[in-house]
């Protein structure tokens, strides 16, 4: 029978394990805490110090190898890890940033504060991880120079592939992971790759310029976005991508669990905006960040909704005299607001997707006119026999309800669309036409067009 190593199960938290670690830390028993974790990837060692206080997590960390505790840091959320980090002097911390990658490095020094930040880079012992960090502090983090890290393995085309064996086991301790090696000229231009199954399989003395692959090498320039990158990445499926400046020197690559990380924070930041969330907030934020970040959307929905009861109040004699068009309001606003929101949602998704053929303004509107069109006459149907059925054949009723409703849906149509791609022009996040600002806009706009067919034609 096969036996089933418990190290390789998911490691899950539980309430009884935790207590019992902050037993241990309590009565300082380093054997036994050690003993407990040793066993643990860094990611579930991550997971308990969420759990513990900014001291118990410290002491955690000060019993670990350096290596494995400067990942678990370095993989510690941004706001989490800059409060944590302000239980450790700047010599501690230096420590830390020693022996991790420099992407990963410049991202902790920015969290703090300025005379850390100087600190730690005097202290590094390494100075090449100095210099490293130092260039990649003056990139924007959501570029391509911000997201790359400059520990790669490149050899010169004049050399051998003897050399270059070398040359991998002398960065294997820099570089920990290795997916191609690539060739540069005497002047640092990148020529191509080498991978190392042809490093491998080549014969003894063979030079690098007749093994490696000058076709088809994909690389990006410093100030190329990190949502470009990530198309890129995933059409080619890249592994890593290398970073080159204006005059195609190599600077460093990009890996794919840097690209993964950068995509999975981009998502989560869409998907607040489209929530009508207007900061980067987390479940365990303190109770006025969470109300601050939910706040503003709040008020701006409220205001909207003050407008839309400003324009039903104007009808007011309108409802007085037939009651009946009161009860089709929560149709109008509904139906609005979801035919916005899904236009606008096919908008956003279509212009995160970069396809390379830019599709023009009247194009998009005459599909989108003409779906709009389709709905908008299925919609108005559907209202025109229901609004028979319940109101017992009021047929002027009926059909001020389906022609309202027909207007309603061909104007959200328009404005999901035509929102989204007005702010991307305007280099605005187009996800926020995607959440409450659609809505409470629609409710206006489809009162006052229900309201006005109704004192047009009632």
């Amino acid at each position: 029978m096969e036996v089933v190593n418990p190290q390789h199960l998911p490691f899950e938290l539980t309430k009884e394990f935790l207590e019992e670690i902050k037993l241990l830390i309590a009565e300082q028993s380093n054997e036994a805490i050690l003993s407990k974790i040793e066993d643990l990837f860094a990611a579930d060692i991550t997971s308990i110090l969420d759990e513990l206080s900014g001291e118990e997590a410290k002491y955690i960390v000060l019993l670990l190898d350096t290596k494995l505790a400067a990942e678990i840091i370095s993989t510690l959320d941004s706001d989490d890890r800059k409060k944590f980090l302000k239980n450790f002097n700047s010599k501690e911390i230096a420590s830390y940033i020693n022996v991790i990658d420099s992407d990963d490095a410049v991202d902790i020094l920015n969290e703090q504060p300025v005379r850390v930040r100087e600190e730690v880079i005097a202290l590094l012992k390494d100075r090449e991880q100095a210099r490293f960090i130092i260039d990649l502090m003056h990139y924007d983090e959501d570029c391509a120079g911000g997201l790359m890290q400059k520990e790669l393995i490149k050899i010169n085309v004049k050399q051998t592939v003897t050399e270059c064996v070398e040359e991998i086991r002398r960065q294997a301790e820099d570089v920990e992971k290795v997916y191609a090696v690539y060739v540069v000229d005497d002047d640092g231009l990148l020529m191509g790759t080498v991978s190392l199954k042809k490093i491998i399989l080549a014969k003894r003395g063979s030079k690098i310029q007749d093994v490696f692959d000058a076709d088809g090498i994909v690389s990006v320039q410093t100030y190329i976005s990190g949502e470009e990158v990530a198309d890129l990445m995933q059409k080619y499926d890249l592994e890593a991508i290398p970073v080159v400046n204006i005059q195609g020197r190599l600077l460093g690559r990009i890996t794919i669990d840097d690209m993964v990380d950068f995509i999975t924070e981009s998502a989560q930041e869409d998907i607040q905006v489209m929530a009508g969330i207007s900061e980067d907030v987390e479940e365990d934020d303190s109770i006025w960040l969470l109300v601050r970040s939910r706040l503003p959307w709040l008020i701006g929905g409220m205001v909207g909704s003050f407008l839309a009861a400003k324009i039903i109040d104007r009808f007011d004699s309108s409802i007085s005299i037939m009651p009946a068009i009161s009860a089709f309001i929560p149709l109008i606003g509904s139906t609005g607001g979801n035919v916005g929101i899904q236009s606008s949602s096919l908008i956003v998704q279509s212009l995160a997707d970069k396809s390379g053929l830019d599709t023009t303004l009247w194009k998009r509107l005459q599909k989108v006119l003409i779906v709009a069109l389709i709905n908008a006459l299925i919609a108005a149907a559907f209202a025109f026999g229901c609004s028979m059925l319940v109101d017992h054949g009021e047929i002027m009723l009926s059909v001020t309800v389906s022609i309202s409703l027909f207007a309603v849906v061909m104007l959200a149509s328009l404005m999901g669309t035509i929102t989204p791609l007005v702010l991307n022009q305007l280099n605005i996040n187009p996800a926020v036409a995607s959440g409450p600002f659609i809505t409470t806009t629609n409710d206006i706009l489809g009162y006052g067009v229900y309201f006005l067919i109704v004192y047009l034609l009632l």
